[in-house]
């Protein structure tokens, strides 16, 4: 059983080095990363809606839930700066409704909080074929919009004026960008935790704009911080008896901390 939950989680840390190698390092360019802590805050409010309505009502993956709830979040933030307002006024605002949400619904399901303890801290090792499934079908929907839209996307990022002055329906490719960063998110919430999504998507794609600079340098370099990053939380949890996405996180930040030393 172990040999396979730890083939899992490694096949997991690769799905999540992709993830963090196009959203992380899409959001870095923006300059929108504290969007990525909002949004996972987001999910999981409703990801404990989802298990409040699963114990109450009906059976429901409550990674469905968080997923609409994301999502939702998202595009509300989307919308709230295309009306002028700041977006880190918009993120913050949307951080402390969603963070509300959450208080909220993890008391309504207090009897049942070593599962909603699992979509606070995650555990890699303890994914169900199920949990990999979602992740892998996260991940194919994150890349087929990023291969399908990558330059454009990349247009509105760096020059969203000369965007619209050239035909790029702006919107559209800033909601694009939400929605895969909104998928993103839910696809590391069970893996990592939402306390940890950030580590695993920003903090490898931060690192490697310093060290590389380039966007295929940063892209590349993303996925490979990552991936060492989680592979080598998994080796050590083996030894330490210590939660993987808590050293994938250190050895995340320990890296970035080196990058510093860059000139």
């Amino acid at each position: 059983m172990l040999d396979i939950l730890l083939i899992r989680g490694i096949v997991a840390m690769f799905l999540i080095a992709i993830v963090s190698a196009t959203i992380g390092s899409f959001s870095v360019f923006r300059g929108s990363t504290f969007f990525v802590a909002g949004i996972a805050h987001g999910a999981l409010a409703g990801a404990a809606l989802g298990i409040f309505i699963s114990i109450t009502f009906f059976e429901i993956n409550p990674l469905i839930v968080a997923l609409l709830f994301s999502i939702f979040f998202a595009l509300s933030i989307g919308f709230a700066t295309r009306r002028k307002e700041d977006v880190d006024i918009a993120v913050g605002v949307m951080f402390a409704l969603s963070m509300s949400l959450a208080v909220l619904f993890l008391s309504m399901i207090r009897e049942y909080a070593t599962v909603a303890w699992g979509l606070i801290i995650g555990d890699v090792l303890l994914l169900s074929s199920g949990d990999l499934n979602i992740l892998l079908a996260s991940v194919m929907t994150v890349l087929i919009i990023f291969v399908l839209f990558y330059r454009k996307m990349l247009y509105v990022i760096f020059d969203r004026e000369s965007a619209e002055a050239a035909g790029i329906r702006v919107s559209l490719h800033e909601t694009l960008l939400f929605i895969m960063i909104a998928v993103g998110v839910v696809a590391l919430l069970k893996c990592v935790g939402s306390i940890l999504v950030y580590a695993l998507l920003i903090v490898p794609a931060a690192s490697s704009r310093r060290l590389f600079g380039s966007v295929p340098g940063t892209i590349v370099g993303a996925f490979v911080i990552s991936l060492v990053s989680g592979l080598g939380g998994i080796a050590l949890s083996m030894y330490l008896s210590v939660a993987p996405s808590a050293l994938a996180g250190l050895i995340a930040s320990a890296i970035y901390a080196i990058s510093l030393l860059k000139r």
